[in-house]
């Protein structure tokens, strides 16, 4: 039997933990694996969202476990940890997926502004990436991790200037641990989406049908990626199928770095009198 591209049993009794979990691209991802056999454990900061994902996604027969976590604590991410373990027995594959991000002109910011997004990408993605490799090690437990970068954590891009160094951190912690952790037993690979709308982030990132279009526009292809395209990915890349890609960086945009590095610097026409107004449309949408 087929799931989509995949056997059914691709992902067969696999426990995944998915931080941002609940919604966009990670509920789509814990969709996917749950339909390949896997068991599956969400993390996100609102526990009635948690509760209402677990409670949908596990109408199927899918085993689902939500808890809420702020990824920015190390003493909520290690009870996080404790939790699944104690509920499954062990963590198979770890998916930093957790993300915020929002467009503005750098000297718009303030330092609480930049501490939220490299708060949540970064430390985050540092913190549950510690306490799950720690426990792997100690106990010989091979894995897979998996982080959610950009396509633009390589070559930079304004007006997302925080997320564009975070992520360019967790390409680097992505790539740096592929060789000190492979000892272990233990995988990283990344994914790098390009437009991928969602809930709640696009409001943020594209806030008018504007903006929306001329992102678009920049694809190639001329169109937006489907969340199962890249749930199709990122199952594969967990799967022991998967097992010598190490390192790798696997970009889903179709086609818009090539046209030009920097999802957001087309927003240089942008003026001031309109960032006054994209600012309030983006405060709407939080």
């Amino acid at each position: 039997m087929l799931v989509g591209p995949f056997a059914a049993d691709l992902l067969q009794d696999k426990v995944v933990l998915i931080t941002g979990g609940a919604t966009g691209l990670g509920r789509a991802m814990g969709e996917q694996f749950l339909r390949l056999g896997a068991k599956l454990a969400i993390a996100g900061r609102r526990e009635e969202v948690l509760k209402q994902a677990a409670d949908e996604m596990s109408r199927d027969g899918g085993e689902v476990y939500g808890k809420s976590c702020d990824v920015r604590d190390p003493a909520q991410v290690s009870a996080l940890v404790d939790a699944v373990e104690e509920r499954f027995g062990r963590i198979d594959a770890l998916v930093n997926n957790a993300a915020g991000n929002f467009i503005s002109p750098m000297e718009r910011l303030s330092p609480r502004a930049v501490d939220a997004v490299l708060g949540i990408v970064l430390h985050g993605t540092f913190y549950m990436t510690l306490e799950v490799g720690k426990r792997w090690i100690a106990h010989a437990q091979r894995g897979t991790m998996l982080n959610i970068a950009t396509t633009y954590a390589s070559s930079g891009s304004g007006f997302v200037v925080p997320s564009a160094a975070a992520k360019a951190g967790v390409l680097a912690l992505t790539r740096s641990l592929a060789v000190e952790w492979a000892r272990h037993g233990i995988r990283q690979v990344a994914i790098a989406p390009g437009p991928f709308p969602t809930e709640g982030a696009w409001s943020r990132l594209s806030p008018t049908p504007e903006l929306e279009e001329k992102l678009m526009n920049r694809v190639p292809m001329g169109r937006v990626g489907n969340p199962e395209e890249l749930a199709h990915l990122a199952a594969y890349l967990i799967s022991d199928y998967a097992g010598y890609i190490n390192g790798e960086v696997v970009t889903i945009d179709g086609g818009e770095w090539l046209r030009g590095a920097g999802q957001f610097n087309d927003l240089l026409e942008v003026t001031g009198e309109q960032w006054d107004v994209l600012a309030a449309l983006t405060r709407k949408g939080k």
